[in-house]
């Protein structure tokens, strides 16, 4: 219906799903949401998702972009490198360059990629101050899609993540609700009719913002999240060691079983 018979996903935990939890425990994610959607009217349509929690921008070109070369799919979705772009010191310059290289290897290949920018974190108390990097990874990013004739899934200026609400408490994983309007708007890039609107805004809250919760709460985070994250990057471990990808081939989808459930103490890393 659309002329995307096969799928492929590749990145990190953002395309992995987490904290998109089904009541199996597995996670779905806005990659899955988009297959499901791209899957309806084509019954031989297939799809993989190679993507992998804590995966560094060198690890998903190396291990997950050849694969996806080989599958050589009727589409690619992309979103790697902010794993990188959040380690202090990173040359943002220069990740941003060994990521074109993977653009280009794709499109060389006569694969159609989409890409996903980088959310603006002002929301987000402590994580506020990578805005300028982001920001920075962005103008690269695309920039790279222009050149490369690649789509884009612009997270930047998505209104509803501006809203901590689609935040999971690791400030790093979007929840259930977040990857569902994900899904939408790269369903609309893609120019796939859907029946939702990723828009709507969130309900006024009525939730107190004042310094001393908010200290508490950065409190709570660094002790759960922040510092098993600087542990992990001291000792050149990843939250996806041990781990396998959840659909390494291309395959037809099966039916969802179970609903999805938010899952809010992740330990941080993506």
């Amino acid at each position: 219906m659309y002329g995307i018979d096969s799928y492929v996903a590749i990145g990190d935990s953002f395309t992995e799903g987490l904290n998109d939890k089904r009541a199996d425990g597995t996670f779905r994610g806005w990659a899955d949401r988009l297959a499901e959607m791209l899957a309806a009217g084509e019954p031989g349509f297939q799809y993989a998702n190679l993507a992998l929690r804590g995966k560094m921008l060198d690890e998903i070109m190396a291990e997950q972009l050849p694969q996806a070369l080989e599958l050589k799919p009727d589409l690619v979705t992309l979103c790697a490198g902010g794993n990188d772009v959040i380690v202090p010191g990173a040359d943002v310059d220069a990740i941003a360059a060994r990521l074109e290289a993977g653009v280009a290897a794709l499109r060389e290949a006569g694969i159609p990629v989409v890409m996903f920018n980088g959310p603006d974190t002002k929301a987000l108390s402590v994580m506020s101050v990578l805005r300028g990097k982001v920001a920075i990874y962005n103008t690269h990013l695309w920039a790279i899609a222009a050149r490369h004739g690649a789509k884009m899934v612009d997270l930047w200026t998505m209104a509803p993540l501006h809203d901590r609400r689609a935040w999971c408490d690791d400030r790093l994983h979007f929840t259930t609700d977040a990857h569902r309007r994900i899904a939408l708007l790269t369903a609309e890039v893609l120019g796939v009719p859907v029946t939702e609107d990723w828009r709507e805004p969130y309900p006024s809250s009525a939730e107190p913002a004042n310094w001393i919760s908010s200290r508490r709460s950065d409190l709570a985070w660094t002790k759960l999240h922040l510092l098993p994250w600087i542990r992990r990057q001291l000792r050149g471990e990843s939250m996806g060691d041990g781990l396998s990808p959840k659909r390494p081939q291309l395959s037809p989808l099966l039916p969802i079983e179970g609903p999805a459930i938010e899952l809010r103490d992740n330990a941080a890393a993506s």
